[in-house]
């Protein structure tokens, strides 16, 4: 199982993808977000998540060149994930998108390119566009994020190639263990957004229980939670003590009892939208 921040996992077309990244949801344009992500790579992270919808790439792009620069790293050694927004899905609308995110980015190429939400009627033509995209060599690997089951049979019944990642809103308040199942039957790689509910698990008292028994904080205990059960998992921060106290979670391993009663907290809560009842 996964040995240290750097440890990765598998995606079904042999591209291999970190288990543990960082995140750069509602962070804005500037220092504040360089410094996050430049502290991210110095300390050992090399998975990037951001979106065209966060209007953050820019500082982003900045940061990894900085990065880059400052750790001797090469670009084929860090992650980057971005995300096509529900106003440009479409087969040519995804394709410039495309490009336009890998211009504020600075980059020549994407890790993981996703389709940010299942809109009705527009996802398999912007699906078409990721695959040629992919086929070109211009991306890595490809995917999409919110998707829910029906969602993702309903793209693969005309999809020549099948999503390697379905980034899903996941934490313990939403377990989403049909949602697991199928993604780990149909090797599509799942990958947990907002795994602290945004902050709000971290009072809880089992949680707090099952943390003060490891020695650690309840969202170390949950991070572990999510890449024991061979989710890919990042969180945001932008203070450089969070961001490496959030990714010291592999030295140790949660008990099949603990994992359980993280497990039992479900409760079908969401602090994102419902991707089956959202006004995109």
């Amino acid at each position: 199982m996964t040995q240290n921040l750097q440890s990765t996992t598998t995606l079904h077309n042999g591209v291999r993808m970190p288990w543990f990244g960082i995140g750069v949801f509602k962070v804005e344009e500037g220092s504040e977000l360089v410094d996050a992500v430049k502290a991210a790579v110095k300390h050992g992270y090399r998975s990037i998540d951001t979106a065209a919808i966060y209007a953050n790439e820019t500082s982003v792009g900045q940061a990894i060149q900085e990065a880059l620069q400052e750790n001797n790293l090469s670009r084929e050694e860090l992650f980057v994930t971005s995300k096509v927004w529900n106003a440009n899905l479409g087969y040519e609308e995804t394709r410039v998108a495309y490009e336009a995110s890998l211009d504020k980015l600075g980059l020549d190429y994407l890790d993981l390119y996703l389709i940010h939400w299942p809109v009705q009627g527009k996802y398999k033509e912007a699906w078409r566009a990721l695959e040629s995209l992919y086929k070109e060599g211009r991306i890595k690997a490809i995917g999409v994020s919110n998707f829910q089951i029906h969602h993702l049979e309903d793209l693969m019944k005309d999809a020549e190639i099948k999503p390697m990642v379905n980034q899903v809103e996941f934490h313990p308040q939403l377990t989403q263990v049909e949602l697991l199942q199928f993604c780990q039957k149909n090797s599509i790689q799942m990958e947990a957004w907002s795994p602290l509910m945004q902050g709000q698990l971290l009072d809880h008292p089992v949680l707090q229980d099952i943390a003060s028994k490891y020695g650690k904080s309840v969202a170390q205990v949950i991070l572990r939670w999510d890449v024991q059960q061979g989710v890919v998992t990042i969180p945001k921060s932008t203070k450089a003590h969070r961001i490496i106290e959030n990714a010291d979670i592999f030295d140790f391993e949660l008990a099949n009892e603990d994992m359980e009663r993280i497990q039992a907290l479900n409760a079908n809560l969401r602090v994102g939208p419902d991707p089956d009842n959202f006004d995109f």
